[in-house]
């Protein structure tokens, strides 16, 4: 089973967020999943997106793939846990 690290969309027309799913890839965009690890909304501010970090680096330690836009946001999750890691020391 190919596992990828995706968005799904979900929200109304003109108005849409994402969660952030693992799913197989073979499925479609806004189907089945295996488990939410995160959400994300576009049309918000830009720091309003949470992934859960644990969950997504066992996924990815078992092989899963993030598509591009969950790459991106994984980065600034890592540097957001960064920052503020810093700033309480």
């Amino acid at each position: 089973m190919a596992v990828r690290i995706r968005l799904k969309r979900e929200g109304t027309r003109n108005c849409p967020f994402y969660r952030v799913v693992v799913t197989d890839r073979r499925h479609p965009r806004d189907g089945r999943f295996i488990e939410i690890v995160g959400r994300y909304n576009p049309r918000s501010r830009e720091s309003d997106f949470s992934v859960e970090l644990s969950r997504v680096e066992y996924w990815l330690g078992v092989g899963a793939q993030p598509s591009q836009t969950v790459r991106d946001l994984i980065k600034k999750a890592r540097g957001r846990q960064q920052d503020q890691v810093s700033s309480v020391a």
